[in-house]
């Protein structure tokens, strides 16, 4: 896992990992991680949140207007 760069400061992210059809976020305060599969969130909502994860910007708003409970 990659830690989240939250440059706003004030993510609910802490960390990430990227695969090739799929990404990891594990969120502050919990050692549970959560994956969002092109399968179940979908291949658009996963690239963003890729690009977002990449940026350190933004991850955890999009994941709670888009995807929330959309993971695996």
């Amino acid at each position: 896992m990659e830690r989240y760069g939250n440059r706003g400061g004030d993510s609910g992210v802490y960390a990430y990992q990227i695969g090739s059809d799929y990404m990891i976020v594990q969120f502050t305060g919990t050692s549970r991680s959560y994956t969002y599969s092109y399968g179940r969130a979908g291949r658009s909502h996963v690239e963003e949140m890729k690009l977002l994860a990449r940026n350190g910007s933004g991850l955890n708003s999009y994941i709670n207007q888009y995807v929330k409970f959309l993971y695996d």
